[in-house]
């Protein structure tokens, strides 16, 4: 429509909400679209719409029990208004933001000086000059001692020299300005109440569009800002502007189009709620609603604790139509379940309300409207209250606890037992994605470059509790190479389980110790992950299954089985290849609900699957205590420790992987240095070593580097293994290139300007880019003393 340079009154209400079904149809598709593609397992049969019909009967149902109740009710309120929309907005649907403004001090002249008061003006601070075309009064502290004389008199409002009387209120804020205010019960909540309390008049300035109307005199048919900018000249010329000052203000801003709303006085529907919050405090209080992390519960109660009259009325097209019916001849409203043609008084000039109702009002209905309520369907009673409800922080009172309000008065049960409160994703730097920062990450262009389980794994794994999630495409890539990882997994074992058929009779041949140590590793992480799933910790789950797949069992257990499947005996390659199989499974399994479409596949590839198997349908793995060996995991520590340290030297000094040289272990009598002869053959095959030498009489050979573990040195000797003198020539050059990073990095986090304007994410950034330089630095000065040595 914009394109076409049409608006909604251009085409008219049903030609608009035609449109709007058009757009429906044909943008909601791509969110199913996007779900499939992500892999959610749902009954895409059961799709609802909030204004399906079923639903919208359900809608009319609560709004007319509510009125016949008294808690919906029409009245002239104080509102949030957006000129650009047009509509009212909720309290919670305005975003704050502070911004640099002014305080303006202006004079209201005294309509009568005597003695006991011989100012011949009142000094009246504003923040909004352009409303005081709407006062009708001006306020003083009845405890302010400085302005007594002034109760009871009047001022003249300066330019439509309208009579102000002058009202004692405690509201005023004798620290405000100058302790004098401005009454203006049309456009500003706390002056509406004052108003109220002093019967004053209430003067509307504002068209609907934001313009000045005929009640601002000379500034008819102005915008708003442009009226506020002749004002100020009309009050500067005329000497009744006192003096301004910089001001911070916080300013209400339209949360669809970031427009600043206006306190509007206007007619609207409002349900009352502090009633209706109250069980709904006491079942989050009780614990038959429970929030995760539990810290949101405080933001819950301050908001239902201090809870307003909800404005339920939107003045847009697109929507649930207000149930209500307007009488021409006698003014009465009609509340009805069904289209009211006649009024009660008998006449038929009847028009339904042209509002529509704030959309969370029919979500606030979904866990029980979306089932057949008001009917008492067997979907009703089989699925509400369902277990867990996932959601933003941003709409705990949006949604949350409206679903609560409503479940409990209209099916006296709680919707749901558990919230679990996620965060909101962003990029990288922390910012919100936009499309006017070009931040925007499509998933549906993810998934066609990494695949769905690459981008729900990152989601998963960055899912800390109750924060933000920082996302980029280097993260997803990242995950990428997780998936990447596992298929080449799948493959060794599949490689190499050719021509193996699972037999009734398992293998007879004892287990290995790395057999032991990875059934025992993997025992406790389906320990872990069911405890942190269970407890909606999906960031820890994933992490434990990342860590334990990538480094314990692809690049330990792996390597290790190949010493069995390579060799030469065959039960025990049989034996290594039923663990292979089983472990995998497992493992599988417990990845599915992050990789539902890898592991689906490879499962189906697996030896003995049936065709109608599915790993979707399978149990969940079970926690094998007795197969938790302590004394095989530790035993595993020790090896791994030490290949990590031979691995470690050997990079650090570019020994050649063709090369194989000899390790020293100075290490005393007793268990440790039984446990390495005995494991002497993992250490050596995963080292890549020649010979592994162990006892403590062990002395360090000439150009050796060396390593400390636990109670053991470790040396290896690289003597005929490297170039010696071009390794050091090497490390030098390097050693040079790093140090000069680090003084160009000195002198950028020194630098005034930077540290002023980079922002947070970034300045943290350079200092552990520091940090690792200077690890680095150290680093390379100790391999440059191993090599001097000789």
């Amino acid at each position: 429509m914009a394109k076409e340079g049409l608006t909604r009154n251009d085409l008219g209400r049903e030609t608009f909400i035609d449109r709007v079904w058009r757009w429906k149809e044909e943008y909601g598709s791509r969110i199913i679209l996007q779900l499939k593609r992500l892999g959610a397992s749902c009954d895409w049969s059961r799709t609802r719409f909030t204004l399906d019909s079923g639903l919208s009967q359900a809608v009319r149902e609560v709004f007319v029990r509510l009125y016949e109740e008294g808690y919906i009710y029409r009245g002239d309120y104080i509102i949030n208004w957006c000129p650009r929309c047009q509509t009212a907005l909720s309290d919670i649907e305005v975003e704050h933001h502070t911004l640099n403004g002014h305080l303006y001090y202006i004079k209201y002249p005294l309509k009568l000086s005597t003695p006991h008061s011989p100012l011949p003006t009142l000094s009246v601070a504003t923040t909004r000059p352009e409303t005081m075309l709407g006062d009708t009064a001006v306020a003083i502290n009845p405890n302010d001692g400085r302005f007594k004389a002034l109760n009871s008199q009047v001022a003249i409002l300066p330019i439509l020299n309208r009579e102000l009387p002058i009202i004692e209120d405690d509201f005023v804020d004798p620290e405000f300005g100058t302790g004098i205010v401005k009454v203006t019960p049309a456009h500003d909540p706390n002056d509406f109440e004052m108003g109220k309390r002093h019967y004053l008049q209430e003067i509307n300035i504002l068209n609907p569009d934001g313009t000045m109307n005929a009640n601002a005199g000379p500034y008819e048919n102005l915008d708003r800002f442009e009226c506020r900018k002749r004002l100020l000249g009309d009050l500067e010329e005329g000497g009744y502007l006192e003096k301004t000052e910089d001001y911070l203000l916080s300013v209400g801003h339209c949360y669809r189009c970031q427009t600043i709303v206006e306190p509007y006085l206007s007619k609207q529907w409002f349900v009352a709620m502090k009633e209706l919050a109250k069980p709904a405090i006491e079942a989050v209080r009780e614990g038959r609603v429970r929030f995760i992390p539990n810290t949101w519960e405080r933001t819950y109660f301050e908001w239902m604790e201090n809870v307003k009259d909800w404005c339920i009325s939107r003045q847009i097209w697109w929507g649930h139509r207000i149930p209500a019916w307007h009488c021409r001849n006698c003014g009465r409203i009609n509340v009805s379940r069904k289209e009211v043609q006649v009024c009660e008084c008998g006449s038929s000039n009847v028009d339904q309300d042209p509002d529509v109702l704030d959309t969370w009002f029919s979500s606030a209905l979904w866990p029980f409207s979306t089932m057949g309520w008001p009917e008492a369907t067997l979907d009703l009673k089989t699925f509400y209250p369902t277990s867990v409800l996932s959601t933003g922080f941003d709409i705990i009172y949006f949604w949350v606890a409206r679903m609560i309000i409503m479940g409990l008065k209209f099916m006296n049960e709680v919707p749901f037992k558990e919230v679990y409160i996620h965060g909101l994703i962003r990029d990288a730097d922390g910012q919100k994605m936009s499309k006017s920062r070009g931040n925007i990450i499509d998933p549906l262009v993810v998934i066609n470059q990494y695949g769905a389980d690459s981008l729900r794994f990152t989601l998963a794994i960055l899912t800390l509790q109750g924060r933000d999630i920082l996302l980029s495409e280097e993260r997803i890539s990242g995950y990428h190479h997780f998936c990447n990882k596992l298929w080449n997994a799948a493959r060794f074992i599949l490689m190499n389980i050719e021509g193996y058929l699972p037999k009734e009779d398992p293998s007879k041949s004892e287990p290995q110790l790395c057999d032991r140590w990875i059934l025992s590793r993997l025992n406790q992480v389906i320990k872990s992950v069911t405890n942190n799933l269970e407890r909606c910790n999906f960031s820890q789950a994933a992490q434990n299954l990342y860590e334990f797949i990538w480094h314990e069992y692809c690049d330990w257990y792996l390597e290790l089985t190949k010493l069995q499947l390579y060799g030469s005996n065959e039960s025990e390659k049989r034996a290594t290849q039923e663990r292979l199989i089983a472990t995998f499974e497992t493992i599988l399994s417990l990845l599915h609900p992050f990789m539902p479409f890898i592991t689906e596949e490879l499962w189906s590839q697996l030896p003995g699957r049936k065709e109608e198997s599915i790993l979707m349908a399978s149990n969940w793995p079970k926690v094998s205590e007795s197969s938790i060996d302590r004394e095989s995991i530790r035993e595993m520590e020790l090896i791994k420790e030490v290949v990590y340290h031979i691995r470690n030297i050997r990079g650090e000094m570019k020994v050649p992987p063709d090369k194989q040289p000899k390790a020293l272990i100075k290490v005393p009598e007793g268990e440790t240095l039984t446990l390495l002869e005995v494991h002497r053959g993992y250490i050596t095959f995963l080292g890549r070593i020649s010979e592994l030498v162990c006892g403590p009489s062990i002395t360090k050979p000439p150009s050796s580097a060396a390593a400390v573990i636990q109670e053991m040195e470790l040396y290896l000797p690289l003597e005929g293994m490297i170039d010696i003198d071009r390794e050091r020539e090497r490390l030098e050059k390097e050693l040079n290139e790093v140090e000069e990073e680090i003084k160009r990095t000195d002198l950028k986090l020194s630098n005034e300007d930077f540290r002023a304007k980079a922002r947070i994410e970034v300045f943290e950034r350079e200092k552990r880019k520091k940090d690792e330089l200077n690890t680095k630095r150290l680093r390379l000065l100790e391999n440059l003393r191993e090599l001097a040595v000789g």
